[in-house]
């Protein structure tokens, strides 16, 4: 049998390739496929959370008034621009009249005729009432018949029909005179209250159909933020619960507030729940109506309780739960959790216990059979 010596250029690319390969495996288990996956743990402690909801709203006015004509006509003048401050029984503008106060000039001549009939009537009437009396008496003294007697008595009878007539004529008269004058009162637009013009709708010499709102005024006093809260974390939502405000044109300067009512009827399209929120204090200059507001309730600190970061929670299948260190090892353990707060902590009722050690952040995603190392920061998590 012959032996096959060994040269030396073979020994030396042996030399070379073994290192090579011993530090391909070690770099392949340490930060290739086959690398343990990076973590960072906590453990989980014993905290009294203060839940709080966050809302979107929007600011309106819980008073507004639209002003306009009762009846269709068109525009006179508008003394009012948008932005000004108004007073109660302020004039804002005026409707044109038309033919209004020729109406007025015939009606009031209608009355003054229908007043002279009336009185004529009644003179007749009182005339008719004493024949009739006096030709009553000289047919019991036997001097005149009772036919003429009788022709006398329906005199009178005809005297006061006529004389009825003749009230119910002024009456009705007088009434449409008082119509008119209380429609040429409707042709001002008039303040109902103090406010502020928010909205001209129209312009003179515009032409407006009856109950067409001319000018909107809302009471500046009045700002409410009109917020919508998801129906899952609304829970212990309530009035009177304080609340902050931070409108979208002043970012970063927080105004306080409180919860006024919640809505009896939510949204079931977006299924929010509904809830009107107030300034404590109205800020000095108002926001505009409409302005996008963020807005947090602060709820009742709820006792201490085994408590997570959010970031902590992770799906698997249907479940919610976390990764647990059980001697070294990942086990995944569903939980049930209870209320958290804006600042990412989660209480949880049953799965953990005070001290357990958790997964907060992985750089990759995890599975019981991962291979893990615990490090103290992961570059792009938060600390």
């Amino acid at each position: 049998m012959s032996r096959f010596p060994l040269r030396g250029r073979t020994l030396a690319l042996i030399a070379a390739i073994v290192p090579l390969l011993i530090l391909f495996i070690y770099v392949g288990l340490r930060s290739g496929p086959l690398a343990p996956v990076a973590v960072t743990v906590t453990s989980v402690t014993s905290e009294a959370v203060s839940p709080a909801l966050f809302g979107i709203g929007t600011v309106e006015a819980r008073h507004t008034h639209k002003i306009g004509p009762i009846f269709a006509g068109r525009i006179q003048r508008l003394d009012v621009q948008v932005g000004e401050q108004v007073k109660a029984g302020q004039v804002l503008g005026e409707m044109d009249p038309v033919d209004l106060e020729d109406r007025g000039r015939s009606l009031e001549a209608a009355v003054r005729r229908a007043e002279a009939v009336l009185r004529e009537a009644e003179a007749r009437h009182a005339f008719a009432s004493t024949q009739a009396q006096r030709y009553d008496e000289l047919y019991v003294s036997r001097s005149v018949s009772e036919e003429l007697r009788g022709t006398k008595r329906q005199e009178l009878q005809i005297a006061s029909a006529a004389r009825a007539v003749a009230q119910a004529e002024v009456v009705r008269v007088r009434s449409d005179r008082e119509g008119l004058g209380v429609q040429q009162g409707s042709l001002r637009l008039v303040a109902p209250v103090d406010g502020l013009v928010v909205a001209r709708e129209a312009d003179p010499g515009t032409t407006v159909v009856a109950g067409q709102a001319v000018v909107e005024i809302i009471d500046p006093s009045s700002l409410w933020m009109n917020v919508r809260f998801d129906q899952i974390s609304a829970t212990g939502l309530k009035r009177d619960l304080p609340a902050q405000i931070v409108l979208s044109s002043r970012s970063g300067q927080p105004l306080k507030g409180h919860v006024l009512r919640v809505e009896p009827k939510a949204d079931a399209v977006t299924e929010e729940t509904l809830a009107k929120v107030v300034f404590d204090t109205q800020p000095e200059s108002l926001p505009p109506l409409g302005e996008l507001a963020e807005v947090t309730v602060n709820l009742p600190v709820l006792p201490a309780a085994p408590t997570v970061a959010n970031a902590a929670l992770r799906r698997l299948g249907e479940q919610t739960g976390v990764w647990k260190l059980v001697d070294g090892d990942l086990q995944f353990v569903p939980v049930k959790l209870g209320a958290s707060d804006l600042n990412g902590r989660v209480q949880v009722r049953e799965g953990v216990a005070v001290g357990d050690q958790v997964v907060t952040y992985s750089e990759k995603t995890l599975t019981a059979k991962s291979r893990i190392k615990v490090v103290d920061h992961i570059a792009g998590a938060p600390r």
